[in-house]
């Protein structure tokens, strides 16, 4: 690993670095970020990294070494690798993290409160009839998929709803994982009438394997996503989704970073809000297999 060279001095340059998994959340957030630079003497550079590979490490430490931002930016599944948090410090580099921060890691985060947002969203799936809510989660070692979960499972408990094994599935935040879960959700008997995803791109993968079974949306199956991508509006269906306002906290992740005075004077309470479409609607009478 190169070491930082002690003369080296940051340049008036911040920079996001994303995951090739972020790609759906990519554009809201570089908007943000501009915004904030707007004005101002600094720059964004964008940078892509495979969180799964092998060389994770060397191209994050590579970038660092070339570029010598002054503070970077580090979306989910990033955000929760506190080994690029400490490497960013090492080089000088402040991290401002998206969503949440790496376990034990008490550095600058910006976050909206996902856990209450799914919690809201199951409980009005809940006010439209549906008893039967299957959901897909995230991978199991993430803790903004574990946010999300823990607030289907409050709003599941606080109804006194069943929240057996069967009704919970793991995905990898993958079209196809979602369809790999919808199709496993939709053999469970009795079905369930409406299911929630915990990103767009598995609730679209959902809509895919309800087409394949026959299964109508949403007269026979709601199906609600989380994060409100570009991909919900597209869908056919279109996709309700809760919109986090990843803009929002982008831009005050990039203040936090260049005039950290002024962002204390914002508002930093990005709370997720529930955009209704053409995907989920009122319980069938029957919720029995197709």
């Amino acid at each position: 690993m190169v070491e930082p060279a002690a003369s080296d001095t940051p340049r008036k340059q911040i920079a996001l670095v994303y995951d090739y998994s972020a790609v759906p959340i990519l554009p809201d957030i570089q908007h943000g970020a501009l915004t904030a630079l707007t004005g101002t003497e600094w720059g964004l550079t964008v940078f892509a990294v495979d969180s799964n590979g092998s060389d994770l490490a060397d191209d994050f430490t590579d970038f660092l070494e070339r570029q010598r931002p002054a503070g970077i930016i580090l979306p989910p599944p990033l955000s929760e690798i506190r080994l690029l948090t400490r490497l960013a410090r090492q080089f000088g580099c402040e991290p401002v993290c998206l969503g949440t921060v790496p376990q034990g890691d008490t550095g600058k985060f910006v976050a909206s409160d996902d856990r209450r947002a799914v919690a809201a969203t199951i409980a009005w799936l809940i006010s439209l009839g549906h008893e039967r809510i299957g959901m897909i989660a995230g991978p199991e070692d993430s803790r903004l998929a574990q946010e999300r979960e823990l607030g289907y499972l409050d709003a599941i408990a606080d109804h006194d709803l069943d929240r057996g094994p069967s009704l919970i599935v793991n995905g990898d935040n993958t079209f196809i994982s979602g369809f790999k879960s919808g199709r496993l959700l939709l053999e469970v008997s009795p079905r369930p009438t409406a299911i929630f995803a915990a990103n767009d791109e598995m609730a679209a993968g959902v809509l895919q394997a309800a087409a394949r079974a026959k299964i109508a949306v949403p007269e026979d199956l709601a199906v609600v996503g989380f994060e409100d991508t570009a991909l919900a509006a597209r869908l056919c269906p279109q996709l309700t989704s809760v919109r986090v306002p990843l803009a929002e906290m982008a831009q005050f992740a990039a203040l936090l970073l260049i005039a950290p005075q002024g962002a204390e004077n914002l508002p930093s309470d990005f709370s997720a809000q529930l955009v209704k479409r053409g995907s989920a609607g009122p319980c069938p009478a029957s919720t029995g297999p197709a």
